[in-house]
């Protein structure tokens, strides 16, 4: 299902993760997709979605932490 982690281990060198059990993530797919790993905040969030944005019944909105994106752009696929 997974292929790799976009970006290094949320772990590496020590580092912890807010919520102790669990980490920010960003994940290739087999199929090229993307998983993402974050605080789910689709109840606070939908009500302040722009106008042409919306979040399906079958979504969440998902809190992805600046540097866990940003140590991933490297990885991400130009195309």
């Amino acid at each position: 299902m997974f292929v790799r982690r976009l970006g290094p281990d949320p772990h590496a060198g020590g580092r912890q993760s807010a919520g102790a059990n669990g980490c920010p993530d960003i994940l290739e797919m087999e199929d090229g997709d993307f998983a993402v790993i974050g605080i789910d905040i689709t109840d606070a969030a939908t009500s302040k979605l722009p106008p042409s944005a919306g979040c399906g019944s079958d979504e969440r909105i998902v809190r992805v932490p600046r540097r866990t994106l940003i140590e991933a752009r490297f990885d991400i696929p130009d195309q």
